[in-house]
């Protein structure tokens, strides 16, 4: 995290709200709040966590990491 008044400050949470919206809200019609909070996380815990590439893990996701 960086500092106050440092451009990465929010720099990690607008990428995963970014790429909320743009993987995930904007291709998908939600009719309840509680079917947008079961999809939400099926989209976290699915893709987000477990699919993406991460950066910091040599561009491997978190599966395919092997330290």
């Amino acid at each position: 995290m960086g500092s106050v008044s440092d451009a990465y400050d929010n720099a990690m949470c607008e990428l995963f709200f970014a790429i909320l919206e743009c993987k995930f809200i904007d291709r998908v019609k939600l009719r309840t709040p509680e079917e947008a909070e079961t999809a939400v996380f099926e989209f976290i815990e699915g893709w987000y966590n477990s699919h993406r590439r991460h950066s910091a893990l040599n561009c491997d996701s978190l599966m395919q990491y092997k330290p």
